[in-house]
């Protein structure tokens, strides 16, 4: 895991244009010399072409530090408009934090996933559409064929998260509301059509099952296995596969797909999960390569969320976990001092929630994480989940591993009636992994769900579902401000209806619309 990404300059893998000029925004065609025939001539020039999709994932966009891959969805998308995940000093972030430009089709932060998860599927189109044609073993072509079927299937996945209404506002999956409700379905190589229609969650959810379906059956058939993190393989597959089942509410083929994800993949140990979240343990099934010689330095995810990183945004505007979600996590869970416990130290900002930088509590802190400096600010709640030991940004990125897939499961099992099967998952990740050997669940009926919501919130903190989470499960958003006992800025200690802009959905940005005649 420890070998860069060895990519080639692809025709069809090129830098794509995030700026708002209209005629070239979907264009994935060349700014390098290196021709589609070429690319495609045999499997070894192939597999670097395929490494060059995931390297987009941890790539910069938009000419902006902050927008850096896959990491923006995680901290920007997911988390920062959550309710679990608090940056209180950064109050001129309010708007972003509570959603203000989901109604807009102009804004940067609404387009960046659609035109991020669109590049991806541009790009696994032409692989699909070309690997049949490369020079090589024909187990070679299968599994390079699923890794791209795979990526197109995640990208549309994710798309529908954000774009789609959630499964309980879609009538099934059959509601298309331009220009809030609906994604364009391009399964073919030429991404310069522009005259394409929206098209209904149900009818995209569908594409993600048939790749998801053709790319496991291609995996098993090659026979072949992946050697890095970053590469899709079939427990990635279903992993994707479990992910969009449970958020379109098909029970039973999620808690088999999550099953068949971990399998190989056991949940880490508790030194593992003190080890700061930026290096692959034996439970991450699929990650984002993060080495020291291939690195967007400040641009990265770490550089956002590590609490080490010597980077303005975490110096001076530390991140925490919800206090009031902190307060309920049992003293003798391990998960509990990734975040530092308010009752061990004094008194705070009650507007910031920041100890007196020059104070002896602060002081105490860095001195515990010693690769904290004098400049590190110290927030209530403060998280030390994420961790860089090289230069700035160095660090993995987590996309799945097995305590999400045993959370799907017994979510799953749950809804299907279940209860004993929930329980057992439950059991199995926090007292038979240690991370509470205290803990025996017994809850029945609807704490059943509150505790296997409350398990997900603790355990995936930080790593991009909070906000997807409260919108699937079709809740209101509640932060509580310093003065109700949380550890909110006022301007980001709001409550968030389930219908507040658009049902929590994006619009279709402008540059699609003006783009596309179909809409």
């Amino acid at each position: 895991m420890k070998s860069s990404i060895k990519l080639v300059t692809l025709s069809f893998i090129a830098t794509f244009l995030f700026a708002s000029c209209n005629e070239d925004y979907m264009n994935t065609y060349p700014t390098a010399s290196t021709s589609t025939e070429t690319i495609f001539q045999d499997t070894d020039a192939a597999k670097m072409a395929i490494n060059g999709i995931a390297r987009l994932m941890v790539s910069q966009y938009h000419g902006i530090q902050g927008f850096n891959g896959e990491g923006t969805i995680k901290y920007l998308h997911g988390e920062y408009m959550g309710e679990h995940f608090s940056r209180p000093r950064l109050t001129g972030w309010y708007t972003v934090m509570n959603g203000h430009f989901m109604d807009s089709n102009t804004s940067s932060y609404a387009r960046y996933p659609w035109s991020y998860y669109y590049m991806l599927i541009g790009n696994a189109n032409t692989f699909i559409a070309n690997i049949d044609k490369a020079a090589g073993l024909e187990a070679e072509r299968q599994f390079l064929k699923a890794q791209a079927l795979t990526y197109r299937a995640f990208a549309y996945s994710q798309l529908i998260n954000f774009y789609c209404y959630r499964w309980d506002d879609s009538n099934n999956g059959t509601t298309v509301e331009y220009p809030k409700n609906g994604l364009v379905l391009r399964t073919e190589e030429n991404m310069n059509e522009r005259d394409l229609p929206l098209s209904s969650s149900g009818e995209v959810y569908k594409l993600v099952y048939s790749d998801l379906e053709e790319a496991i059956s291609l995996f098993t058939a090659s026979g072949l296995k992946r050697d890095n993190v970053w590469e899709p393989n079939a427990n990635v597959a279903h992993a994707v596969y479990a992910r969009a089942a449970i958020t379109r509410k098909d029970y039973a083929t999620a808690a088999s797909h999550a099953a068949s994800a971990r399998v190989g993949f056991p949940l880490m140990s508790n030194a593992d999960y003190y080890a700061g979240f930026s290096e692959p343990n034996n439970e991450w099934i699929w990650g984002s390569y993060g080495g020291n010689d291939q690195t967007l330095h400040y641009y990265s995810f770490h550089s956002y969320m590590s609490y080490a990183a010597d980077a303005n945004i975490v110096r001076n505007y530390p991140i925490s976990m919800s206090k009031k979600l902190y307060e309920k996590i049992a003293d003798t869970d391990i998960r509990k001092g990734l975040f530092l416990n308010p009752a061990d130290y004094g008194s705070y900002s009650s507007s910031t929630g920041v100890y007196s930088a020059d104070g002896a509590d602060a002081k105490a802190v860095r001195a515990k994480y010693p690769p904290m400096k004098s400049t590190h600010l110290i927030t209530v709640c403060h998280s030390f989940k994420f961790f860089i030991g090289g230069s700035v940004g160095i660090g993995y990125i987590n996309h799945f591993r097995s305590s999400e897939m045993i959370l799907i499961e017994a979510e799953a099992k749950y809804f299907s009636g279940d209860e004993p099967g929930a329980q057992a998952l439950l059991n199995a990740l926090v007292r038979d992994s240690k991370r509470d050997e205290a803990y025996t669940c017994k809850a029945t009926g609807t704490d059943l769900l509150a505790e296997i919501k409350f398990y997900r919130a603790i355990e995936l903190w930080g790593e991009g579902f909070d906000w997807l989470d409260k919108k699937r499960w079709n809740e209101p958003l509640v932060r509580a401000s310093f003065a109700d006992g949380g550890n909110f800025a006022t301007q980001m200690a709001v409550t968030l209806p389930v219908e507040y802009k658009n049902r929590w959905t994006y619009m279709t940005p402008l540059i699609e619309s003006e783009s596309n005649g179909g809409l």
